[in-house]
C-alpha cells in the first residue's frame, strides 16, 4: 500500500509554530504532540456495520437504488398493496448490500494489516544513554534515534551526525516523490562532531524552533539553538519519513515532526474523484426511468380507479374489495403502490455493479497489452483507475508536457558558445559545415585518464583551446564543474558515477569532466575538482539555490589562491538583465548562438561569473546569516540578498544541450491529428526550442496557412496580438475588446460553454510564459480560447507547473470537450491532475508523474493506441452494453404495463 494514499483521524487545533527540545520528553509532551502511530482503517469489530451502511447510503448512486428497495420491501409487508412475496426484493439488497460490504471489510482489513505492519516496524532510540529497540508507533518528538543503512526513515528527522564524512547522508526518495536517484543531505558542523558518541548524544540538549506541519515537501524553516549559539535549519539538513538510507552505514536523527503531522502524511489529501460523460449519462437516464416508472404506475392506478368505478361492481361477488378499501379512487391509490413493486424491474438496479465489472475487464486489457510493453526497463502500461475507460475514446484535447514526454530525457552535451565563439559543428576543409554521423570522427580523450568513455563529442578546435590553456575557455568549464549540486560515487578508483537531480547538470558535469575539469568530491564546506590533472580544493562560502522564479543558481567559492568568485548559470532571458554594460558585444555574439542552437531544438544556458571584494562579501555573508536564521519572511530577505549579489556579472557564454525525440512520436502525433484531436504542448523551454521541436514531430509544418507568436509584453499588447490572429483565422467570428468584456462578464457568472468553430485554414499558435499570464487574467482569458481553440497546435513555452493547470482549465470551463494531460515529471503533476484523464510517463524525471496519473506507460507513442484502439473499444463495448441492458429491462417490464390493460389493472 503507497504511503501516500494513508490517511488519520484525530485533529488537533492548528499549530502556528513548533518548539522542541532534544532528549527531553517532559518538556516537549507539554505540547501534546502526536505521537509517531498512525491510522488509516475505517472500521472496528463494533463500527463496522453501523459505518458501513451509512457510508454505502451516502454514495449517490447506491442511496437511489437502496432507498427504492428500502420503500418496495415495507411496501410489500402490506397485504392490500403486495401482490409479490417480501423476499423478492429483500433479496436483491441485501446481495447488494452484502458484496459492496464485503469489500470494504476487505480492503479496511488490508489497511489495518499494513498500519500494524508499519506502526510495529522496529528502530533504535537513544534512552538513557543507551540505544534500545522501540516500535515505530511509540517514538516521540525530541527523541534521537539511529537509522542504518537501506532502514526506512521513521519520521522527519533533522540530521545529527553520519558515518560519512562531514556527516553526509545518501537517502532515496522513491515513495515520497516517486525520484529513484539518490540525494544527499548534510547535518550541521556543529551537530556532526556528535558522531556516534552516545554520551555526547545523550547530552544534546539543543532546542528547535520551526514552523508548523505542513505538506510542502522541499521547504523546510527553522533554527536551532545550542550553547547560546542559533543555527539555521533549512530542508537540506532533513531526513522526510517515506525516504530510505543507502550508501551510509549509520545516521543519527531529531524527531521534529512524527505520525500525522509528518510531510509525508500531510501529503495524503484526497483525490479528486473523476466521473465520465458515461456516469454523467446514467445517472440522468436513471433519473428518468424513475420518471417513467412513476408516469407508468400513475396510468395505471388512474386506470384502475376508472376501471372499478365503471366496471368494477360486476365482479364484487367473487373478487370484493380487500378490507379497509371503500371506494374507486382509493383502490387506484393503492394500485399505484402495487404497480411500483411489479413494475421496479425497469429501474436498474445492477447497473452500476455491471458497469464497474466491464470497466475492470477494459483495464486488464489495457495492463495485458504486449503492444504497450517497454521492454528497455520492463515497464507494461498500467490502468491506474477503472473508471475512466471509455472516456479515452472520447479526448478532444490533449496537453504534453516536452522534455521527456515528446523527447527522451537523456541530455548530451552537444554544443556550447565561450567567449563569442561557437564550438560544436564539424567543417571540411573547404570551410564548410558537414552533417555528423557514425563515421565522423571524435575527439579523443584519452589524454585524461578520468574521461567518461560514453561522452562523445566532434569538434577538436574546443580540445585544442583548453590544451592552449586559453583562460576564457578553462574559466567556462571550471564554472560547469563547480556550479551545480550534484553527488560524486566513486567505488573504483577513477571509476566516477554522478547522481544529479536533473540530467541538464549531470550532462555539463560530465562535459567539463571530460573536457579536463572533474568534478571529483563534495563536502559542506568544499568542492573538490581536478583542473587539467591538478587537484585543486574550492572552498564553498554560498549557494544561491535555484526556483522556478530565479531561474538561475550560483556559487559563492574561495580558489586555493584566495581569490573570491560567484559562479551562475541560467536562462538567458533572466540572466542577461543582470550582466555588466561592457559585456554588450559578447552578449549580441553570443545571442546570434543561441538562436541557432534553439533553432535545432538544442536546450541552452546562460553562463557568468563576477569576481567578489573580500569586504563586501564578508558583510554580505553576515547579513545572509542573519537572513537564514529568521524565522518570518526568510525566502524574502533572501531573495533580496542573491539579487543584491547577482548583479553586474561578466558574460562567459552559453551551453546547448541536446534531448532527442522518443521513437514515433512524429507518427503518433500525424495520427491523433487525423481523429481531429487537438495537441497543445506545454513546457519550460524557450520559444525557438520549443518551436523547433514543434516542427521535428509533425507538430507544425510548412502546410500551415500562418503560426501565430503572441509576445506581447502588456495587456493590451496580448489582447491585439490575439485579436488580430482570430481575425485572420476567421474574420467573420472577429469581435471588438467591447463585446468580448461583455461576453466574459456573462460567462463568468455561469460557465458558458463556447461553440466549436472551424478556421479558414489550417494554423498553429505559440505564445511565450510571459505573454501566458495577461491571456489568463480577466478579460483576455475568454479571448485566448476563441483564438487557441481555433488552431490546430498550440505551443506555449516558459510556462510555470501552475500556468499548465491553469491552461488546462481554462478549456475544460469553456469548451464541451474531453481532456487529456500527459507528462513525466513533477512539474507535470498539476496539469495531470487537473485535466479530465492525467497520462504519466515513467522516464527520465522519477515517478512522481505515474503516481498522480489515471494511466501509464514508458512511451508517449502508446498513447496513440490507448486512445484509439482501448478508448474507443471500451466506449463501444459499454454503449453496447448499456443499450442492450435498458432494452432487457424495457422488454421484461413493458409485458407487465400492457398486461395492466387486459387485467383491470388489479396488479395481478
Amino acid at each position: 500500500m503507497s504511503l501516500f494514499g494513508l490517511k488519520f483521524g484525530k485533529k488537533k487545533l492548528k499549530e502556528e509554530e513548533r518548539h522542541l527540545q532534544a532528549n527531553n520528553r517532559d518538556f516537549n509532551l507539554r505540547f501534546e504532540y502526536a505521537n509517531n502511530s498512525i491510522k488509516t482503517s475505517k472500521y472496528n469489530f463494533f463500527t463496522f456495520l453501523p459505518l458501513n451502511l451509512f457510508e454505502q447510503f451516502q454514495r449517490i448512486a447506491n442511496a437511489y437504488f437502496k432507498f427504492l428497495n428500502s420503500n418496495l420491501f415495507f411496501l410489500q409487508l402490506i397485504p392490500q398493496v403486495s401482490s409479490l412475496s417480501w423476499f423478492t426484493t429483500v433479496v436483491p439488497l441485501v446481495l447488494v448490500l452484502t458484496v459492496s460490504g464485503v469489500k470494504d471489510a476487505i480492503d479496511d482489513f488490508n489497511r489495518h494489516k499494513s498500519d500494524k505492519h508499519v506502526n510495529n516496524r522496529p528502530v533504535q532510540v537513544l534512552i538513557n544513554g543507551m540505544l534500545k529497540d522501540e516500535k515505530w508507533m511509540n517514538i516521540q518528538v525530541g527523541d534521537i534515534i539511529k537509522l542504518e543503512n537501506n532502514n526506512f526513515v521513521t519520521a522527519d528527522l533533522l540530521l545529527l551526525s553520519s558515518s560519512e564524512p562531514h556527516s553526509l547522508t545518501y537517502i532515496e526518495t522513491a515513495e515520497l516523490d516517486g525520484e529513484t536517484n539518490l540525494k544527499v543531505k548534510q547535518a550541521l558542523t556543529v551537530t556532526a562532531e556528535l558522531g556516534e558518541d552516545l554520551q555526547k548524544l545523550t547530552e544534546f540538549n539543543g532546542e528547535v524552533k520551526c514552523e508548523a506541519p505542513n505538506n510542502k515537501l522541499d521547504k523546510f524553516m527553522g533554527t536551532l539553538t545550542l550553547r547560546g549559539e542559533k543555527y539555521a535549519l533549512d530542508n537540506e539538513k532533513m531526513l522526510l519519513r517515506g525516504c530510505t538510507i543507502r550508501n551510509t552505514e549509520w545516521c543519527f536523527g531529531l524527531v521534529i515532526y512524527a505520525g500525522p503531522d509528518t510531510k509525508l502524511m500531510q501529503n495524503s489529501g484526497k483525490t479528486t474523484f473523476k466521473r465520465t460523460s458515461i456516469d454523467r449519462l446514467m445517472n440522468v437516464l436513471v433519473l428518468v426511468i424513475f420518471a417513467f416508472l412513476a408516469l407508468m404506475c400513475l396510468i395505471l392506478a388512474i386506470g384502475n380507479g376508472i376501471w372499478e368505478h365503471e366496471r368494477g361492481y360486476y365482479f364484487q361477488v367473487y373478487l370484493p374489495w380487500e378490507e379497509g378499501i371503500n371506494s374507486a379512487s382509493y383502490s387506484g391509490f393503492l394500485m399505484f403502490w402495487s404497480y411500483v413493486i411489479i413494475l421496479n424491474t425497469v429501474v436498474p438496479i445492477s447497473l452500476y455493479v455491471s458497469v464497474e465489472i466491464i470497466r475492470l475487464g477494459n483495464s486488464f486489457y489495457i495492463e495485458w497489452d504486449r503492444k504497450m510493453y517497454y521492454p528497455l526497463n520492463d515497464t507494461p502500461a498500467q490502468a491506474r483507475t477503472t473508471t475512466l475507460n471509455e472516456e479515452l475514446g472520447q479526448i478532444k484535447y490533449i496537453f504534453s508536457d516536452k522534455t521527456g514526454t515528446l523527447t527522451q530525457n537523456i541530455m548530451c552535451f552537444n554544443k556550447c558558445s565561450i567567449n563569442g565563439k561557437s564550438y560544436g559543428d564539424v567543417y571540411d576543409m573547404s570551410g564548410q559545415r558537414i552533417e555528423i554521423n557514425e563515421k565522423t570522427e571524435k575527439v579523443d580523450f584519452s589524454y585524461n585518464p578520468l574521461a567518461d568513455p560514453k561522452f562523445a563529442f566532434y569538434d577538436h578546435s574546443l580540445v585544442e583551446a583548453v590544451k592552449l590553456s586559453d583562460v576564457p575557455t578553462h574559466r567556462f568549464f571550471r564554472l560547469l564543474s563547480l556550479c551545480h549540486t550534484v553527488m560524486p560515487e566513486e567505488k573504483k578508483e577513477g571509476n566516477l558515477v554522478y547522481q544529479a537531480q536533473s540530467p541538464d547538470e549531470g550532462a555539463l558535469v560530465t562535459a567539463a569532466r571530460n573536457f579536463g575539469f572533474v568534478f571529483r568530491a563534495r563536502t559542506p564546506e568544499t568542492i573538490t575538482v581536478v583542473e587539467m590533472g591538478e587537484t585543486k580544493i574550492y572552498k564553498l562560502l554560498a549557494i544561491l539555490d535555484f526556483n522556478n522564479v530565479r531561474k538561475r543558481m550560483s556559487v559563492i567559492v574561495r580558489s586555493p589562491d584566495g581569490d573570491l568568485t560567484l559562479y551562475c548559470k541560467g536562462a538567458d532571458t533572466i540572466l542577461y538583465e543582470l550582466l555588466d554594460s561592457s559585456c554588450d558585444t559578447l552578449k549580441e555574439e553570443t545571442t546570434e548562438h543561441l538562436n541557432e542552437f534553439a533553432g535545432e531544438g538544442l536546450r541552452t544556458l546562460v553562463v557568468a561569473y563576477k569576481n567578489l571584494e573580500e569586504d563586501y562579501f564578508q558583510d554580505w555573508i553576515r547579513r545572509h546569516h542573519e537572513a537564514s536564521t529568521a524565522l518570518e519572511g526568510r525566502e524574502d530577505k533572501l531573495s533580496e540578498l542573491y539579487e543584491e549579489i547577482e548583479k553586474d556579472l561578466m558574460l562567459l557564454g552559453a551551453t546547448a544541450i541536446e534531448d532527442k525525440l522518443q521513437d514515433g512520436v512524429p507518427q503518433t502525433i500525424e495520427t491523433l491529428a487525423k481523429a481531429n484531436i487537438k495537441i497543445w504542448v506545454l513546457t519550460g523551454d524557450k520559444q525557438e526550442t520549443a518551436m523547433n521541436i514543434g516542427y521535428s514531430c509533425n507538430l507544425l509544418n510548412d502546410d500551415m496557412e500562418d503560426v501565430f507568436i503572441i509576445e506581447g509584453s502588456t495587456s493590451d499588447d496580448v489582447l491585439n496580438e490575439l485579436r488580430n490572429a482570430r481575425k485572420k483565422m476567421k474574420p467573420d467570428s472577429f469581435l471588438d475588446s467591447d463585446e468580448i468584456n461583455i461576453q466574459f462578464e456573462k460567462s463568468s457568472k455561469k460557465q458558458r460553454i463556447m461553440p466549436d468553430e472551424q478556421a479558414n485554414g489550417v494554423y498553429g499558435l505559440v505564445i511565450t510564459g510571459h505573454s501566458l499570464a495577461y491571456a489568463l487574467e480577466g478579460n483576455l482569458e475568454l479571448e485566448l480560447v476563441r483564438a487557441a481553440c481555433l488552431c490546430k497546435v498550440v505551443i506555449c513555452c516558459r510556462v510555470t507547473p501552475l500556468q499548465k493547470a491553469q491552461v488546462v482549465e481554462l478549456v475544460k470551463k469553456y469548451k464541451k470537450a474531453v481532456t487529456l494531460a500527459i507528462g513525466d515529471g513533477a512539474n507535470d503533476v498539476s496539469m495531470i491532475k487537473t485535466a479530465h484523464i492525467g497520462v504519466g510517463i515513467s522516464g527520465q524525471e522519477g515517478m512522481q508523474a505515474v503516481l498522480s496519473s489515471d494511466f501509464s506507460f514508458a512511451q508517449f507513442r502508446y498513447l496513440q493506441r490507448l486512445l484509439l484502439v482501448h478508448g474507443r473499444w471500451s466506449y463501444i463495448r459499454m454503449c453496447k452494453f448499456l443499450k442492450y441492458f435498458f432494452y432487457k429491462n424495457f422488454a421484461f417490464t413493458l409485458v407487465h404495463f400492457w398486461y395492466g390493460f387486459f387485467s383491470g389493472f388489479s396488479a395481478q
